[in-house]
């Protein structure tokens, strides 16, 4: 039986993995988090949630329709009406955005806690060494990580990468944001459907998680802030950051109306520079592949279509 390593339990990493498995393929998945997803991340306060990273997605390659509409008839996804002006539909997590990559990762073997900090590279395969002094070998290593991690890895690894494997790296850039949290204790003034979308300034996206049909008692907004303001405040105080942006805010939110807020840090929000193919397959002594939403289409439709994409490269 062939055996794999996947690094990172994101999107792309999740269905590469479901792929593999399903071909009769021995997998493992590591994750240097404490649960899947990655930026498919919902935030349980009390009996409420609000999804802190990516918002909502579309599905406009049959492969992902496919899964999509499997998703919806499971209960796992549902439809947010946006009426962004155009005709592809905009889905989001029942449960929150976390239900999608909770309901991908059914059945596999996924080690959440491991943060991979070394490969070695093997004629027959490769061993991984991580955070916590394990070693695991496979065959085949996935690398699902943002590019910027991925880069740092193999360089601490010591493997040389090719001029063309580095210009790959050079091509991917990322946004960072800075996402914030509020807890209310009254109804927020955001509009029907529950968003707003900021074209300047230091705030990008407004979203009523209520409205949005995640989120119960206490309503729950979360801010994302601009890339630009997000890059300038990245390593400054959150707590400064997140009464900032609340401030921008106090037309649809007054401050007497926020009980509490979190801040948290995006530094590989979203691939606003992307490698055109969706994933790139290293040369050397075993067969290593780099994919995720840093390659192809990009956001969450192209993390997918990286990662089987990946899979079935492997398949064949």
């Amino acid at each position: 039986m062939p055996t794999c390593l996947i690094i990172g339990a994101g999107l792309a990493g999740l269905t590469a993995a479901r792929e593999l498995t399903q071909h009769h393929w021995q997998v493992i998945l590591l994750d240097k988090g404490r649960g899947v997803g990655g930026r498919m991340a919902t935030r349980r306060i009390g009996t409420s949630r609000a999804d802190h990273g990516a918002q909502y997605f579309s599905a406009r390659t049959p492969e992902f329709q496919q899964l999509v509409h499997s998703m919806k008839e499971a209960g796992v996804v549902q439809e947010w009406n946006l009426a962004v002006g155009d005709s592809h539909p905009r889905f989001i997590g029942s449960g929150g955005m976390s239900s999608v990559p909770k309901y991908l990762a059914e059945g596999l073997d996924i080690r959440t806690g491991e943060r991979v900090i070394h490969i070695q590279q093997e004629n027959s395969g490769c061993t991984v060494r991580t955070e916590t002094g394990t070693t695991y070998r496979a065959d085949t290593l996935l690398i699902t990580i943002p590019a910027p991690q991925a880069s740092i890895l193999l360089s601490d690894s010591g493997i040389q990468l090719t001029a063309h494997e580095r210009s790959v790296f050079d091509t991917i850039s990322y946004q960072p944001c800075i996402a914030v949290i509020a807890v209310l204790n009254q109804p927020s003034g955001i509009p029907a459907p529950g968003n707003i979308r900021y074209a300047e300034g230091p705030i990008s996206w407004v979203a009523d998680n209520q409205q949005k049909g995640i989120a119960s008692d206490p309503i729950t907004v979360t801010i994302h802030a601009s890339p630009q303001y997000s890059r300038e405040h990245l390593e400054g105080d959150l707590n400064e950051v997140g009464q900032d942006l609340l401030h921008h805010l106090s037309e649809w939110i007054p401050a007497g109306s926020v009980a509490s807020y979190q801040v948290h840090r995006w530094r590989y929000s979203l691939a606003d520079q992307r490698y055109p193919e969706p994933y790139l397959r290293f040369s050397g002594p075993f067969t290593m592949l780099l994919g995720g939403d840093g390659f192809g289409m990009g956001n969450v439709e192209g993390a997918f279509q990286s990662g089987l994409q990946m899979a079935r490269a492997l398949i064949v």
